[in-house]
């Protein structure tokens, strides 16, 4: 495997390791023993042609699917399943029709057994966080699909997961209005001190947001190649894109992406 990060001693230790993970659907091989650390704090963006396993990592990552082989551990434990070290934001939203914006925000809390006046105080803190204030009475079908996104995102800040697991969150939703997530995103890894895996399909999204980009191979998927954009990282947002470094990174993964779109 090619890349940046290496024994780089600047790069934090991995709150989260792949270690030869395969995952066949009968005779379909989607993952090849595939191997991946995910910096503590940092924002990681699995991306490649389409089908090559990223959302499929990203599940057996959360705990929703067995591997085939190999194992995946978060903080050192073992990924057997589900846990509250880990949450999702998933590329449906996933809400609840008929709870309002502080239920949806709150129900992770909710089901952990939290008193309704902390959930609610807690819930009411990222709902301000994402941008959606005077919004805490409103239904998902009031909303547009940007503000549904940012439900999502909130409920699954509000938990206080140690991971945050983020399925192509943003591709729903306009340019603008991604423009801004994208933003905020930066904001929030900065300010959150969490682990994020983020999958898009997007060159231009991960080389914006991500600490670190692993670029998959297709089916049967391994890791081509990690590239640690560290200048982008201590630039100002509106500055990035316009960054020599920026436009390098993004023709560079092109280029090794080029030979697999149809």
């Amino acid at each position: 495997m090619r890349g940046d990060a290496g024994a780089d001693a600047t790069v934090p230790a991995a709150a989260v390791s792949a270690r030869n993970v395969s995952k066949n659907y009968g005779e379909v091989e989607a993952l090849r023993d595939l191997s991946l650390d995910f910096p503590r704090g940092q924002l990681t963006s699995l991306l490649g042609p389409s089908g090559c396993g990223k959302t499929t990592l990203l599940k057996i990552i959360a705990g929703l699917l067995e591997p085939t082989a190999g194992e995946v551990e978060v903080n050192g434990r073992p990924v057997t399943g589900p846990g509250p070290d880990r949450s999702f934001v998933f590329q449906d939203f996933a809400l609840l029709p008929w709870a309002s914006v502080l239920r949806n925000v709150a129900f992770g809390l909710e089901l952990r057994g939290v008193a309704m006046s902390e959930r609610e105080a807690i819930a009411e803190k990222y709902i301000r966080n994402v941008g959606l204030a005077g919004f805490e009475k409103s239904y998902p079908h009031e909303l547009s699909g940007g503000m549904r996104q940012r439900v999502g995102l909130a409920r699954a800040l509000a938990v206080d997961s140690e991971v945050l697991l983020m399925d192509e969150p943003f591709s729903a939703v306009d340019e603008q209005t991604r423009r801004k997530f994208q933003e905020d995103l930066l904001g929030l890894v900065a300010g959150e001190n969490k682990t994020f895996l983020f999958v898009t399909h997007s060159i231009e999204e991960a080389v914006y947001v991500s600490d670190q980009v692993a670029i998959l191979l297709p089916r049967p998927s391994r890791v081509s190649e990690v590239i640690r954009p560290r200048g982008l990282r201590t630039k100002n947002v509106d500055d990035i894109r316009r960054d020599p470094e920026y436009l390098d990174i993004v023709d560079r993964i092109w280029a090794s992406l080029r030979s697999y779109v149809e």
